[in-house]
């Protein structure tokens, strides 16, 4: 009685020149190569699902710090018992120059009655993101969104976006694409309501 002690290993199945299959073991290097494959579309998967969830509507609103171009720290949780409008724009965006100046107006009507509002530069230069800030003479805080960590957590599509959070710190919408009077000033007034 023989015991038959082959060590089995991951194998290719190769065809000779006669016909005939044969087994050969794969390399570390293919191995490797399947394993970084498979990582890169589960990876891809997964931002394909993050995709399909669209923007945070709904909830608590993501907390965040954001350090202003003037160097104030604003953290977002400390807004609470305020209304606060967080718009997500870049210079770059012509969408995003054409709200600029109903922003900015709606802001200083509103900023001695309980409205915060916060601007999210998102993928900017320095330079040009106030040479923006000043061609619109915009007045409320604004501060460069870094590694895109608050893009991230409000999973944005792009810019101008803008989200509405009430006086508890929950998100009560968001409006995609630029905003046009009046409706800036009707979701302000429906939170101040509350």
């Amino acid at each position: 009685m023989t015991l038959d002690t082959t060590v089995q290993t991951t194998e290719e199945v190769v065809e000779s020149s006669n016909g005939r299959s044969r087994r050969l073991p794969l390399s570390p290097m293919w191995m490797l190569g399947y394993v970084v494959v498979i990582a890169f579309l589960a990876f891809l998967g997964w931002g394909l699902v993050r995709a399909y969830q669209g923007p945070v509507e709904e909830g608590p609103a993501p907390d965040f710090t954001l350090t202003t171009f003037d160097g104030e720290t604003i953290r977002l949780s400390d807004l609470r018992g305020q209304v606060v409008v967080i718009n997500f724009w870049a210079s770059w965006c012509p969408p995003c120059r054409e709200e600029a100046p109903y922003l900015e107006r709606t802001w200083r009507k509103y900023k001695d009655k309980g409205v915060m509002f916060i601007g999210v530069d998102y993928l900017d230069t320095e330079k040009k993101a106030l040479e923006y800030l000043e061609e619109f003479d915009i007045t409320y805080p604004n501060g460069p969104d870094i590694g895109t960590r608050i893009a991230d957590a409000y999973r944005i599509k792009g810019v101008p976006e803008t989200f509405f959070v009430d006086k508890q710190g929950n998100l009560r919408g968001v409006k995609i694409g630029p905003l046009r009077p009046p409706e800036l000033d009707e979701r302000i007034e429906a939170l101040l309501n509350e």
